[in-house]
């Protein structure tokens, strides 16, 4: 980011992930620290203190960006309020860098091969703030769309390629013409921000980090096919990201850009409203999401109609994700060949990605589709925890697949990740190494999946509940011969039959983990043991005296004081006090421990 401004900014990470690691402190800390020392005066410019959107960089927070007049900025991470008078002493007053605090090289790498579309405002602007808003081109986009027919706008979004980034991937633009083309004036527009794959915030940061942009583009999606009232449905457990999207809103009405005295020249005035979800994963689906909204019990309801058709109590409905909406401002920004240029053939534009799980730089990044995942992986995020060897990536959530190393060159984009097994999802990947155990993934989503089915249709109520006992004697070592081939029947029987998407989706991570790790099972099953030394009730703790390294950390991290260890010598573990906690497995990095 270049800086070209006549005044000092500063810009803190104040995401859930930045204020979790003490961002707040950190901003008050520079502006105690501006006051006290009178920096305006000293460096004869105005100083601004601003808290940002996310990021990406989680791992690192807090993340502080110092913007000089002139210079491009310089960030910081890891930084406390302890690290704040020294940055303003030298760098904001000493136009010099504290070098050994800057972000490193893996900063720069982080961002090297991301395109930052949707992401652009995320870290570069005050969220709150409607003025830097609109300094960023804000709402530029739906004063050309309002200058459009409703059709030119529709056939934009068709021209551009976008497909829904919730995880079904459907043409947007095809989307739209349909809620467009239903009869009837009273329609209605809902943002699905029930985000609920474990692993994944994409949606939040953007609610947190970008909140005008998501009113923009849900504006312009509204005036495309006719509708006058919009909900954005987002998960309670999102304080922040509700505190700052109200906020938006409430500006929004304040300065006539919602509501009945609308200054953009919308013919369809456009009122919006937050309704908040109690967090059940299946209101993610757009049926059950619906019937919440009504007041109901949040449960899938059979398709067609579908909500295009018969919606929100009755009436013509259009639903996109939060990723969604956010990108279509951008496509009015710079026109639908600009990001039809981005991407694959089949996938345009960019995808933003949540990784967590084994790997170095945990966090959120945005990078153009056809990317391969071990780009992703590698380039982006540094690769694998403590360097040990890859193993599976779960893509698209308890709904996607797990691909192993060998299909890790898979390009990120809808109809190759499909292919490979798995799914592009809303974009959660959980990285894994090589010490976990694939049949226990299977069974942690599986759990998930059946913990947050609605119990509606009998498949997926009492079809996932079956498949999850069979996979725990599994990892017990109470396997049976004919439990694998038992699993993949019940398996593509759920699929075939479930009433919603939650069920028809729920086996592909037992499926996926079949096709690629068999033999994990059989292992299990066969053999009573884990390849992966992860179920617990198969492990047998010792320490391989050849790898072992005396370095005492495997006795630092047992919470029981279960290993016997003197400088300079081999550790020992003492069966009998060892609860099987696998911290010292899980804290060795020379994999001395078995």
């Amino acid at each position: 980011m270049s800086e070209t401004a006549e005044k000092v900014k500063i810009l803190i990470c104040t995401g859930t992930g930045g204020l979790a690691s003490g961002a707040a402190s950190v901003q008050a800390a520079f502006e105690e620290e501006f006051e006290k020392k009178g920096v305006a005066a000293k460096v004869g410019s105005a100083c601004e203190v601003n808290g940002t959107g996310c990021r990406g960089l989680c791992a690192n927070d807090v993340l502080v960006d110092v913007c000089l007049p002139g210079k491009d900025a310089v960030t910081y991470d890891f930084v406390t309020p302890e690290l704040v008078p020294q940055i303003v002493d030298e760098h904001v007053i000493g136009s010099e860098p504290v070098a050994k605090k800057v972000a490193g090289k893996y900063y720069h790498e982080f961002l090297d091969k991301q395109k930052r579309v949707v992401f652009s405002r995320c870290g570069t602007i005050d969220a709150e703030s409607l003025d830097q808003f609109l300094e960023t081109g804000g709402f530029n986009g739906v004063k050309k769309a309002v200058k459009m027919t409703q059709d030119e706008v529709i056939e934009e979004v068709k021209k551009s390629g976008l497909r829904g980034r919730g995880g079904g991937g459907f043409p947007t633009g095809m989307k739209w013409s349909f809620a467009k083309g239903s009869p009837g004036n009273h329609k209605y527009l809902i943002c699905n921000a029930d985000e609920g794959d474990p692993g994944a915030f994409m949606d939040r940061s953007i609610l947190e980090g970008d909140p005008y942009g998501l009113i923009e583009g849900m504006m312009i999606a509204a005036y495309a096919i006719g509708c006058k009232f919009a909900y954005v449905y987002v998960r309670a457990e999102y304080p922040l990201a509700i505190k700052r999207l109200q906020m938006a809103i409430d500006t929004c009405y304040e300065k006539g850009y919602l509501g009945e005295k609308n200054i953009l020249g919308l013919q369809m005035p456009l009122d919006m409203r937050i309704k908040a979800g109690a967090g059940a994963f299946v209101c993610g689906e757009e049926t059950a999401l619906m019937a919440s909204i009504e007041g109901q019990r949040g449960m899938s309801r059979p398709r067609p109609p579908f909500p295009a058709v018969r919606g929100l109590w009755g009436k013509p409905t259009n639903i996109n994700n939060v990723e969604t909406y956010a990108n279509v401002s951008y496509i009015f920004y710079n026109g639908a060949d600009w990001y039809s240029s981005i991407g694959t053939e089949g996938t345009k534009g960019t995808k933003i990605f949540a990784l967590t799980g084994k790997v170095k730089h945990t966090g959120l990044v945005e990078v153009p589709a056809g990317i391969t995942m071990k780009e992703v992986i590698y380039d982006v995020c540094g690769g694998i925890l403590n360097n040990r060897k890859f193993k599976a990536v779960q893509a698209g959530g308890p709904s996607g697949g797990c691909l192993p190393a060998e299909a890790i060159e898979a390009e990120v984009d809808y109809d190759s990740l499909i292919k490979a097994g798995a799914m592009m999802g809303s974009g959660g990947l959980v990285v894994m190494d090589e010490t976990t155990c694939m049949v226990d993934i299977a069974r942690f989503f599986l759990n998930f999946t059946r913990v947050e089915s609605c119990g509606k249709c009998i498949p997926c109520r009492i079809g996932l509940k079956i498949m999850l006992e069979i996979l725990e004697r599994i990892t017990q070592g109470k396997g049976q011969e004919g439990d694998i081939e038992l699993l993949q029947d019940m398996a593509y029987d759920i699929k075939k039959s479930s009433l919603c998407g939650l069920g028809q989706t729920a086996p592909n991570p037992v499926l996926s983990t079949i096709r690629y790790f068999r033999d994990e099972y059989e292992t299990h099953i066969k053999e009573g043991e884990c390849p992966s030394h992860s179920c617990k009730e198969l492990l047998h703790f010792r320490v391989i005296e050849d790898k072992c390294k005396k370095c005492g950390l495997c006795p630092r991290v047992c919470p029981v004081d279960a290993i016997e260890w003197e400088k300079g010598q081999v550790a020992k573990i003492d069966l009998e006090k060892c609860t099987k906690c696998t911290s010292c497995y899980d804290a060795c990095r020379f994999m001395a421990i078995e």
